[in-house]
């Protein structure tokens, strides 16, 4: 079987500037998403922050990397518009993405929807009940029909998505909002799945279900091989037609 290779990317602000924060993620939140992972049989993760050279995301970083888990919050306009260019034509052509919590705000989130990617918030540590609605799909194995978080932010509709492709889950607040909290995208050859959970004063990233999700989200968007497929970026002309057309004068 062959290793999926992860690129977990982070900001890694809060976790600089907060010692509660820092507390509950002391390698930051994507060390914390990156230890699970590679507890994973068949997954190997690495990880990338905001003020690494080129945010961690250069070249061959993105080359090697299959899927790509992205958290933001605090600076997402600090993103430099030539590396969301190059993880956008990476995605297209085949590469995975995963966007976690208030990385839905992100520049190449919003570019990958082509929708303001809005939603309502409140930050009182309410309950969070996700309904699974795919019973069938790859990301939800291992799961019962919900499973819920103690604590977290709330996030609620409207959230401006395009339609998703697949909808995994609806969460449910104590608050009684209700939000699309697991939701799958098809963008040329690559796929894209943003869940909810994730907030970076409460510790979700080490709740069992919770990385339960992300590591069969990776497995999932992983890419599919295909041989001699084009650039996705590009409209070739093709003046000869594959087979032969008889033209009526």
């Amino acid at each position: 079987m062959k290793t999926i290779k992860v690129t977990v990317w982070n900001e890694y602000r809060h976790e600089r500037r907060s010692e509660l924060i820092a507390g509950i993620y002391p390698q930051g939140i994507h060390g914390a998403i990156a230890g699970f992972l590679n507890a994973q049989p068949g997954i190997a993760a690495g990880t990338a922050t905001l003020d690494e050279p080129e945010h961690g995301l250069t070249d061959q970083v993105l080359d090697e990397t299959d899927v790509l888990i992205w958290w933001g919050h605090m600076a997402h306009g600090e993103v430099k518009d030539e590396i969301v260019d190059k993880v956008q034509r990476r995605v297209l052509n085949g590469m995975g993405l995963i966007v976690l919590h208030s990385g839905h705000f992100s520049k190449i989130f919003k570019r990958m929807m082509g929708t303001a990617c809005s939603l309502k918030w409140r930050e009182i540590g309410e309950r969070n009940r996700l309904w699974v609605t795919a019973p069938g799909h790859p990301i939800v194995e291992g799961l019962g029909e919900y499973f819920e978080i103690p604590h977290t932010e709330m996030y609620g509709e409207f959230f401006d998505i395009p339609q998703p492709d697949e909808l995994v889950f609806i969460s449910w607040f104590q608050g009684g909002e209700v939000f699309r909290s697991g939701a799958c995208f098809y963008r040329g050859r690559g796929k894209v799945f943003y869940f909810q959970p994730g907030h970076e004063t409460f510790p979700i990233y080490h709740q069992k279900e919770v990385q339960r999700v992300i590591a069969n989200a990776v497995r999932w968007a992983a890419p599919v091989s295909v041989v001699g497929f084009r650039e996705m970026m590009q409209a070739p002309h093709h003046p000869e037609p594959l087979e032969k057309v008889e033209i009526e004068e």
